[in-house]
């Protein structure tokens, strides 16, 4: 009887064709998927992941390469390698690598932060719907070596582009090269383009890189698959058919002591060593034994969970030795579209809420081909970081499978704790000892962080200012002053404060009303921007604000993780000035407390993107002078109405209030100083506490009132955030564009007198000396202020068609006072 190939179903309407060995398509069928980056999914039927498959099967496919790998390096070089797996789908299939390696200790990758256990590198998958890869091992010497770094060896499901792997060796290469990378795969499904790459790359890095496979092929997809692909998704999402579940719902029973060895890991998340393996074989047949009297008769699945695969499969391993008929799976993340035709390699899917408290927040988790499978016992296999409320709650994985068999065994394996240090101290990062650099200067010897009430309004929990306070010395001068002293090069704009603007009456209602008006609008971006650093930069970021307008950004930040997922991330806020770069001694504090790869710069808005690029500048100088590598100079903005980022909350250009005020809404600080008799080398920048506003403070209320907003947009931001993670988000600088026309088109030939953006217009009222505002044509009420402001200074509001933001500030050209502009037209300050 012929058996219909299961990937027939994609490859008739789609026309996607698999060729290559004649093993392949045993090896692999064909699903479709919603992704933006590939619509076809490769489905492997050795995985364990998404096709219940017998565990022999599934550990002898990895047991097989790695005994090869062995072979190819010989067991003097395969004592000193470490085997990588990649998260989600390869944790098991690694790990069996591993196991016929038998001499190298086991690591993967994983999605799970690790309070206490410091990230020893992290990477990015470039087609997978969820990207971010940590690496976290108990001991980071198994990546680091001790200077005799044995082979490498990486493991992923399937070798395509390519691009995961090479990525993750250069990473990894950067920090602790090696002579020697093994790639290891069911599958080499490269392009024709892409077979030179390896050659190509292993002559770049100067190491040797090898390939062993289980088959080799190639995908052909036809023009136009992509948009294809994901319009057959969206006709067959909406009629898609639910499994019919049982009469009766199965019972659910736990299996409390299964007898897994006391420090064994249940898996490669922090290591897993020979002498692990050893101790795990020897305990597999009594942990049988054990299960055997719970399961009904009949069909066996033992179900893991996502990253879980080994633990389930050698359990898998033991129960299939024991005579048991069994297949084994693992539930996943990865959500694919089911269609019950014999053609197709899904046929049923269970849906069911994540139960283990993902870092990237709740969602939705699968469990593919286990309806209508024929099972009648699932033993659902978990680490007790997964056994929660969620877990047994109505609609939850085990509800959901009771649905579709006769019972559920339930199945806890202790999740490991690495033994690093008592679980109350902070959690340690891998970091530079600090030294002192050439001028004596040193990370220990800089002071603690400022904090409120001492230093500011804030809470002291909220911000720590890596800043000296300049208090006691006089500092403000007249506008009109700074601004001929800045304009001649007679000073630097940094080297004193503007006279702080008291508002009147009128401003101060405008203000609350503005507040009121977009408290929502403002809450909505303060999600999006924060569930996009915990998604794509870190889950436990180190927020810096720049200094003073990002700093009631990584407040509501800060509370926005808070209020969503219970995180309490650190908040600090430092200085940069135009021209001179970012405090470098703040910096070096920073790295000597915190990894410097968690730390997430975050600023209000971008204007021209001056800041940005300085920024950028700024942390290489800094980077190629101390040695210190992993700073991101992405800055993470509320408002990119610039384009200038790739990580905001909005690129509308609207009315932030915060703008509208200077340190009354900013905990009473000044803008940061730099002056060289004040702020000496081994020094912070300075600011400024203006304890005698406190009267007309209004910082705390700024985010009170917007944090009372969270749970109302909370739905909004989930749905943004999905949608901005698989969008294009390259900065295209249309706002430096734009500011480069403007200063031509003005006769003002300096984009640094030029400021776009309510937020940047404002700060031109209340601190330069402006010359004139462009409006744009139908700006509503995001410019009441400006229009008051403007009025109170006797400067001119010009509406302007087709501006690229709501407003323009500029300031006045080659000011003296007294002066004219570029028009000729004096300005007469008021």
């Amino acid at each position: 009887m012929s058996t219909v190939w299961s990937g027939t179903w994609v490859a008739e309407r789609l026309g996607v064709e698999l060729t290559g060995d004649r093993e392949l398509t045993g090896l692999l069928g064909l699903a479709l998927r919603r992704n933006p980056k590939r619509a076809h999914l490769l489905v492997s039927n050795v995985l364990g992941k998404h096709v219940p498959q017998r565990p022999s099967v599934v550990w002898r496919s990895g047991h097989e390469l790695g005994v090869r790998v062995r072979e190819l390096l010989g067991d003097e070089a395969a004592a000193r390698a470490v085997v990588l797996g990649y998260a989600e789908t390869a944790t098991g299939l690694g790990h069996a690598v591993a196991d016929g390696l038998a001499l190298a200790p086991y690591l993967h990758s994983t999605r799970r932060p690790v309070e206490g256990v410091a990230r020893a590198g992290g990477f990015e998958e470039s087609h997978s719907h969820a990207t971010s890869h940590l690496l976290l091992p108990e001991d980071p010497a198994l990546l680091a070596g001790d200077g005799d770094q044995g082979p490498l060896v990486l493991v992923d499901d399937e070798f395509s582009t390519g691009n995961t792997v090479l990525n993750t060796i250069r990473a990894l290469h950067e920090l602790h090269a090696r002579d020697h990378y093994v790639i290891v795969a069911l599958v080499d499904m490269r392009s024709p383009g892409d077979q030179g790459r390896l050659d190509a790359f292993a002559r770049e890095i100067g190491a040797r890189v090898d390939l062993v496979v289980a088959a080799r092929g190639t995908v052909r997809l036809p023009e136009g698959v992509l948009d294809k692909g994901q319009a057959l998704v969206a006709e067959h999402e909406a009629t898609a058919v639910v499994p019919e579940p049982r009469r009766e719902r199965g019972e659910i029973v736990r299996v409390d002591d299964l007898g897994w060895p006391d420090g064994v890991p249940d898996g490669g998340r922090h290591g897993f060593l020979p002498e692990h393996r050893a101790r795990l074989e020897q305990a597999l047949p009594a942990m049988a034994e054990r299960l055997a009297p719970h399961l009904a008769d009949g069909r066996v699945l033992v179900l893991g969970n996502e990253e879980l695969m080994y633990a389930p499969l050698r359990i898998g391993t033991a129960l299939e030795a024991a005579g048991a008929d069994v297949a084994y799976s693992t539930t996943t993340r990865s959500p694919v579209l089911a269609v019950d035709d014999p053609g197709y390699a899904i046929r049923t899917r269970l849906v069911f809420p994540a139960h283990d408290a993902p870092a990237d927040g709740p969602g939705e988790r699968y469990a593919y081909n286990v309806a209508g499978g024929g099972f009648d016992t699932a033993v659902v296999v978990l680490d007790s970081v997964g056994d929660t409320r969620e877990l047994a709650a109505p609609g939850g994985l085990l509800e959901r499978v009771a649905e579709h068999v006769r019972r559920v065994v339930v199945v806890v394996i202790p999740s490991y704790v690495p033994q690093l240090v008592p679980q109350s101290v902070p959690r340690p990062v891998s970091r530079p000892v600090p030294q002192a650099d050439s001028q004596g200067r040193s990370s220990m010897s800089l002071p603690e962080p400022l904090r409120g009430p001492a230093f500011s309004s804030y809470a002291p929990d909220e911000v720590g200012w890596l800043l000296q306070d300049l208090s006691d010395v006089t500092l403000e001068a007249p506008t009109e002053e700074r601004e001929e002293a800045i304009q001649s090069g007679g000073a630097h704009y940094a080297e004193s404060l503007p006279q702080e603007y008291q508002p009147s009456a009128q401003y101060q209602e405008l203000f609350h009303a503005a507040l009121g008006a977009s408290a929502a609008r403002i809450a909505r971006a303060v999600g999006v921007v924060t569930e996009t650093v915990l998604a794509e930069r870190s889950p436990r970021p180190v927020l810096v604000s720049l200094a003073r307008a990002g700093t009631p950004v990584g407040v509501l930040m800060r509370r926005w993780a808070r209020h969503r997922h219970g995180l309490e991330l650190p908040h600090y806020a430092v200085s940069i000035v135009r021209g001179r770069g970012i405090d470098a001694n703040a910096l070096r504090w920073l790295a000597a407390h915190h990894d410097p790869a968690d730390v997430v710069f975050v600023d209000g808005w971008t204007g021209k993107g001056a800041i940005t690029r300085e920024l950028a500048a700024a942390i290489r100088e800094f980077e190629d002078a101390e040695g210190v590598a992993g700073f991101d100079p992405e800055i993470a903005v509320l408002a990119d109405p610039g384009s200038c980022v790739r990580t905001y909350g909005t690129r509308e250009d609207f009315l932030i209030p915060s703008a509208c005020l200077n340190s009354t809404v900013s905990g009473l600080i000044s803008r940061t100083v730099l002056r060289a008799d004040l702020v000496g080398p081994g020094d912070f920048h300075g600011a400024k506490f203006y304890r005698e506003l406190a009267g007309a403070d209004v910082s705390r209320q700024f985010l009170d009132v917007v944090e009372e907003r969270f749970d109302e947009v909370r739905d909004a931001v989930d749905a943004d955030v999905k949608e901005l993670l698989g969008a294009d988000r390259a900065p295209t600088w249309e706002g430096w564009a734009a500011v480069e026309r403007i200063s031509e088109e003005y006769g003002i030939h300096d984009v640094n007198l030029v400021k776009p953006g309510v937020g940047e217009t404002t700060r031109v009222l209340l601190r330069r000396v402006p010359w004139k505002i462009l409006a744009r044509a139908g700006a509503g009420a995001d410019l009441d202020h400006v229009r008051l402001l403007a009025e109170q200074r006797g400067v001119p509001v010009e509406v302007v068609d087709e501006l690229p933001y709501s407003c323009v500030g500029l300031i006045h050209p080659r000011f003296t006072r007294g002066a004219t502009g570029a028009d000729g037209t004096a300005v007469v300050a008021k």
